[in-house]
């Protein structure tokens, strides 16, 4: 994980899983909020300690950026798993689809899965991507 600060030219994965684009600066993740808020309670002066409804906000809003944090996780996963089952419905079916070469169809022979994206092969063309599919007989 990439420090606040700091720069980098890669980009970060925080911890949570989810990643930065562009700006390591311009996303937080539910670790640093965390840090933050600890950080905060460290050093914050004892004679005047922070107002015991403010605690309760910070506290709050890193419960709900981890929840949120989870929720995208989670419909991540979901729209990956409805991806791999519609291709799948695929196999046996006549398929027609766009690419380079124009419109071509074809029978699904069967579906690769490579990081969770499916991609088809068609009357032995290997590669199709289902979203390009216009047609399915």
């Amino acid at each position: 994980m990439t420090a606040i600060g700091s720069t980098s030219s890669t980009t970060p994965t925080s911890t949570t899983g989810t990643q930065a684009s562009g700006n390591p600066k311009a996303t937080l993740g539910k670790d640093d909020f965390l840090k933050l808020f600890v950080a905060q309670m460290q050093h914050q002066d004892p004679m005047s300690p922070m107002d015991n409804n403010a605690m309760v906000q910070q506290m709050s809003a890193i419960s709900s950026v981890e929840q949120l944090t989870n929720l995208s996780s989670s419909n991540a996963k979901m729209a990956s798993q409805l991806a791999q089952s519609g291709a799948l419905g695929l196999i046996g079916r006549t398929v027609t689809w766009t690419d380079a070469d124009g419109t071509q169809t074809g029978t699904v022979e069967k579906v690769t899965v490579t990081d969770g994206t499916p991609s088809l092969t068609v009357d032995g063309t290997p590669g199709v991507d289902p979203s390009t599919i216009t047609q399915v007989a």
